[in-house]
């Protein structure tokens, strides 16, 4: 079983080094695709000793898409720069891909931090799972033949990693692992927790209620500018 990891970044040269050193000494991991979006800080040199880059187009679907297009394994694993994996994060993808109906999965995910913000949305998650609500900083992971079968990433503005998932459930079972994935809360550092995550729900329900993704993220976009 080859996996193959692949980060979206775009100016990530802060988070994204701690996530390469973990991901460098894990066993069993086949390569590392790290696909830029235009970063202008350095976080393509920074990868490049490490990693197979390549470019594309800003944008979580977009990129995460050439990535694994770029990517040879045959299990893509889908990593955002500030999620730091458990050491045995492979393993556990190779454990939970044994059972041959298992078509994909994600991990437990925590937020790294002492701040109230982490604290919270440690909290908050295991409920959004039961609401089988599952976004791209859980970490991912799907058999390729699967993901070329259903279309891959789509070229969304927002909720690339939800619609992603959606997808996936249709086709077969989609597991949560224990592993641990631990995740940065900086989006709610310096900005009003409740404020935030209340705005993020509305555009959640809104996407339910079929509004498109791009107006959507164009939304969230001036909701960040304001913050």
């Amino acid at each position: 079983m080859r996996i193959s990891v692949v980060i979206p970044t775009l100016n990530e040269a802060v988070a994204l080094p701690a996530t390469l050193a973990i991901l460098t000494g894990m066993e069993g991991l086949a390569e590392i695709v790290v696909a830029d979006g235009g970063s202008q800080d350095g976080t393509r040199a920074l990868a490049e000793p490490l990693a197979s880059v390549v470019r594309s187009e800003p944008g979580r679907g977009q990129q995460q898409a050439a990535g694994a297009t770029a990517a040879t394994g045959d299990v893509l694993w889908f990593l955002h720069a500030d999620c730091v994996p458990d050491p045995g994060a492979v393993r556990a993808i190779e454990n939970a891909l044994g059972d041959p109906a298992v078509v994909g999965g994600h991990f437990t995910l925590r937020f790294g931090g002492d701040g109230r913000s982490a604290r919270w949305l440690t909290r908050i998650y295991p409920w959004l799972r039961l609401l089988g609500l599952c976004y791209g900083d859980s970490g991912v992971f799907v058999r390729r033949e699967t993901y070329e079968a259903i279309g891959g990433f789509r070229p969304v503005g927002l909720f690339e990693d939800v619609d992603l998932v959606r997808r996936l459930r249709r086709v077969g079972p989609f597991r949560r692992i224990d592993c641990v994935l631990t995740a940065s809360a900086r989006r709610f550092e310096h900005r009003s927790f409740a404020v935030v995550f209340a705005q993020w729900t509305g555009l959640q329900i809104l996407y339910w209620l079929g509004v498109s993704p791009g107006w959507l993220a164009r939304r969230y976009a001036l909701v960040r500018e304001r913050s």
